[in-house]
């Protein structure tokens, strides 16, 4: 066993200074907190979250709208379980399962857990690729190989320090919002409609093409490198942490700030299946892929006086900065969860590379065997999905093992209700996520 050796992201590890425990402004506090919960976000709107979102509104219209927010909720419980592990006990989630581990164990877990990240990272890839298709007309062969450059993106981002990488991705979902606002805006929403589905509906479990949307809607929103990075991310903040006033303060804060920015989430997510469920519902074969969404959006014959070409770019511009800035993300969570399981520490640049490259090789190979179009690199994205479904279970139970630890947590140790629930939750997402692989294959 390998005890925690060193700050998780050191670089950024209590970097950002926040106000003193007994200033009581509260909007000061949320705005030095602030931050974190954006970079998180960003893993609930990847093409993955794009392609159950659209496809369960133009299939279903509105009614998955209650699965898309119990997924949200599920979300802000294993992010705020996420946060505490990294506030109290000062360690991410990589370190800390690390710590408890055989070696033999851990580098298995690495193993698993670098195959998540790798899966994570290829969504951005097929994202970018076809939103450069959509706007410039590239082939996606030269899109997917210009994604390598992405690192200069990240590496001149994290040059800027994280507090500013925080604003760059918060103000770029803001603009993803905006975009799907317009968009909405634009059609014909039946509002009425939109809160019934709210409610949930026995529809989810008996029809079976509801259900796998349903299960592919929670498989795409709750995924394990956001867990990983927000445990990290949440020590990014100055904070006295042997004072428990302000670690408590550091860890309401903190979950208002990933409140916030889920809801965000679930906002853009909303808006997308709102829109598919607009516009394409009645109309499924518009939602083949997100190509023919983007035709679709341009096209009279599917969505009659509502077509616009600038509908159509501002869909493709938002898939571009999802793509782009989901770099970040992967880059940070890839970092922690080779320093936290092998305690080897590379330059993000170099961590970059290493991933993007690996990323490539199964694209490529695949590209060339069945062909470089959108179907088969969007059923990489569902396969992707797949192998997130995997590894799951392997990081909510031992976070909910990690926090309900009162040698490690002390005071802030799980209540037993949050305990029952957490391996309550975990233990469902399992059943379905195994039934979602089996309904897949």
């Amino acid at each position: 066993m390998q005890s925690h050796r060193h700050q998780s992201l050191e670089e950024i590890n209590q970097s950002v200074a926040v106000p003193d425990v007994h200033q009581t402004a509260f909007w000061r506090k949320f705005l030095a907190y602030s931050g974190p919960g954006a970079l998180v976000a960003v893993g609930y709107m990847d093409p993955g979250n794009w392609l159950t979102s659209l496809a369960g509104g133009g299939q279903f219209q509105y009614r998955l709208l209650a699965v898309l927010a119990l997924a949200i909720i599920v979300a802000m419980f294993m992010q705020g379980l996420a946060i505490r592990l990294g506030v109290v006990a000062r360690q991410d989630l990589a370190q800390a399962i690390a710590s408890k581990l055989p070696r033999p164990v851990r580098y298995a877990a690495w193993i698993l857990n670098e195959v998540a990240m790798m899966a994570t990272d290829m969504t951005g890839v097929i994202g970018t690729a076809i939103a450069l298709k959509m706007l410039f007309g590239l082939p996606l062969l030269a899109g997917i190989l210009l994604t390598i450059a992405d690192v200069l993106v990240v590496l001149l981002f994290l040059r800027f320090g994280i507090r500013r990488v925080e604003v760059i991705v918060l103000v770029a979902i803001l603009t993803v919002g905006i975009i799907f606002g317009i968009e909405v805006g634009r059609a014909h929403v039946q509002f009425g409609n939109v809160l019934l589905g709210l409610v949930p509906t026995p529809l989810i479990v008996k029809n079976h093409t509801a259900l796998v949307l349903s299960l592919g809607i929670l498989g795409a929103t709750i995924m394990p490198h956001n867990l990983y990075l927000h445990s990290s991310l949440a020590q990014s903040r100055r904070y006295d942490y042997h004072n428990p006033a302000q670690v408590t303060e550091a860890l309401r804060f903190a979950n208002w700030d990933s409140t916030v920015h889920l809801i965000a989430a679930f906002l853009i997510n909303a808006l997308l299946l709102v829109l598919g469920g607009t516009l394409f519902f009645g109309h499924t074969n518009a939602l083949a892929s997100l190509q023919a969404v983007f035709d679709g959006l341009k096209s009279t014959t599917v969505v009659g006086a509502l077509a616009s070409p600038v509908m159509s770019w501002l869909f493709a511009l938002a898939l571009l900065i999802t793509g782009l800035i989901s770099s970040i993300t992967s880059t940070l969570a890839g970092q922690i969860v080779m320093e936290g399981y092998l305690h080897i520490r590379l330059p993000l640049w170099q961590r970059r590379l290493l991933t993007r490259a690996v990323t490539l090789i199964p694209i490529l190979i695949i590209g060339m065997l069945v062909g470089f179009s959108d179907a088969a690199f969007e059923n990489l994205i569902i396969y992707a999905q797949v192998a997130l479904s995997i590894a799951l279970p392997f990081t909510l139970l031992p976070l909910v093992a990690l926090t309900n630890d009162a040698s490690l947590m002390k005071a802030h140790v799980n209540r037993p209700a949050v305990t029952w629930v957490g391996y309550g939750l975990a233990g469902i997402i399992t059943v379905l996520n195994i039934y979602l692989v089996y309904s897949l294959f």
